[in-house]
């Protein structure tokens, strides 16, 4: 394969992360858009990180920020990259309800300035957008690509706007511009407000004795969870097809919160009834009670399938978990995780 070179927006969150890993490991040159901090926060792929001077480096770090579409147009030509993977986002469900303008401006706006900076440079690149199951809120399960979209916070109505941006782009100008609606995916780099890195670190924490209960909201919203390093091979294999479309991408399963946190705890051998409390502090104004995703169109054309389902990833993120403990000195002897009872699917 000729080398190509990959823009990725939200290089440093999870799915950017993996998907730099993924696409240096296919031989691409990676550039990645970071926002500028008094702190790193490149934690998530220091191990990928080389010295710029050094003539076999792939992977380039750039200070950036969606509300400024004059710096984004000016990355774009600098870099002249082939693929763009747009990431990131102001993306947290919960936190949007208390920061519905920043939310839009970055999750929607952001959006729209790096589609019409692609525009108006005349870059032909491929541009990836990171859509999200929430724009369909209370749509019922299972939901495809025609389901339509009722979100239910400031996060789904604004990826909704982007989601629709990225199709009237394609549409009115040719660009080359994908929605990739992903379904819940998570991992051992999960942001730790994130529900299932939240469980997953408390159930250690607890097991390991460091802490003692757990605080969570809503525990019957159910939700489709895949493994994010899985997810990223979809967003690649969207942009090698010969015309852009949009794909759910989703593993067909839906489990409840409830489900997560007793898979959970049962892999360390406690019981969350112990130590899982109630705080109304995490509820959501208006909840999204069912997300379960159809995902047959990425399997028939993308050849792309999920293999790792929430029972599965319950007790990976955990052993993650209890390893960085052992790492840390938190517990002094290795946990040895008894089996855990499969759970029920819808």
């Amino acid at each position: 394969m000729t080398a190509r070179t990959a823009l990725i927006t939200g290089i440093t969150g999870q799915d950017g992360s993996y998907l730099a890993e993924f696409l240096l490991e296919k031989g691409y040159t990676v550039h990645g858009i970071v926002r500028r901090a008094s702190t790193f926060t490149t934690c998530r792929i220091d191990h990928l990180y080389q010295d710029p001077h050094d003539p076999e480096a792939r992977l380039f770090l750039h200070y950036g920020d969606l509300t400024d579409g004059t710096r984004v147009a000016g990355l774009l030509e600098r870099v002249q990259p082939d693929e763009v993977y747009h990431l990131a986002a102001q993306s947290h469900v919960r936190v949007s309800f208390d920061e519905p303008l920043f939310t839009g401006d970055t999750t929607a706006l952001g959006t729209t300035r790096l589609l019409e900076a692609i525009r108006t440079t005349g870059l032909p690149c491929r541009f990836y957008q990171a859509s999200s199951s929430e724009m369909f809120g209370a749509s019922p399960p299972p939901q495809h690509e025609g389901t339509p979209f009722h979100p239910r916070s400031p996060y789904g109505v604004a990826k909704v706007y982007a989601y629709w941006m990225t199709r009237n782009y394609r549409e009115a100008y040719g660009l080359y511009a994908v929605n990739g609606i992903l379904f819940n995916h998570e991992s051992p780099r999960r942001g730790p407000t994130f529900v299932t890195r939240k469980v997953a670190t408390a159930a250690a924490r607890i097991k390991a004795g460091l802490q003692d209960s757990l605080y969570l909201g809503n525990l019957e919203a159910r939700r489709d969870w895949g493994y994010a390093a899985e997810y990223v091979e979809a967003m690649w294999l969207m942009l090698q097809q010969d015309d852009p479309d949009d794909y759910v991408i989703a593993t067909g399963s839906s489990y409840s919160v409830r489900d997560f946190v007793e898979r959970c705890f049962s892999h360390v051998g406690l019981d969350w009834r112990d130590h899982v409390r109630f705080d109304e502090r995490y509820l959501r104004p208006t909840e999204v009670d069912d997300l379960v995703g159809d995902a047959s169109k990425a399997a028939r054309v993308l050849g792309w399938q999920a293999k790792v389902r929430a029972p599965e990833l319950a007790g990976l993120m955990i052993d993650a978990e209890l390893h960085s403990l052992l790492e840390k000195g938190g517990v002094t002897v290795p946990v040895v995780p008894p089996p855990a009872p499969p759970l029920a699917r819808r």
